[in-house]
């Protein structure tokens, strides 16, 4: 398992924060199957990514060890009513 410093940690965080989506690619744990989504829930100061998966579960990824992606979804979309005013200040 790879140490991360507290840098490295923070880093993490930021690319991840709380409530990102992410799906797993590979995990090698009974269970976890490639296409499994879940949330994050907080990275520890070991830089392991605690998770609520869809299937009940709340294993941790380990960067580097596990495989996963981010998922840009409904929780991340702007609402089209923003849309339309970014839209119409950029014309200004």
């Amino acid at each position: 398992m790879r140490i991360y410093n507290q840098k490295q940690v923070e880093q993490l965080r930021q690319r991840y924060p709380e409530g990102t989506r992410l799906c797993l690619d590979f995990m090698d744990e009974a269970g976890m199957p490639s296409g499994l989504q879940g949330t994050v829930a907080f990275i520890d100061d070991a830089g392991q990514i605690h998770m609520h998966w869809e299937n009940g579960r709340s294993l941790a990824l380990i960067p580097g060890e596990d495989s996963f992606h981010r998922v840009d979804g409904p929780a991340k979309e702007v609402s089209k009513d923003k849309k339309v005013k970014k839209e119409r200040s950029l014309q200004r």
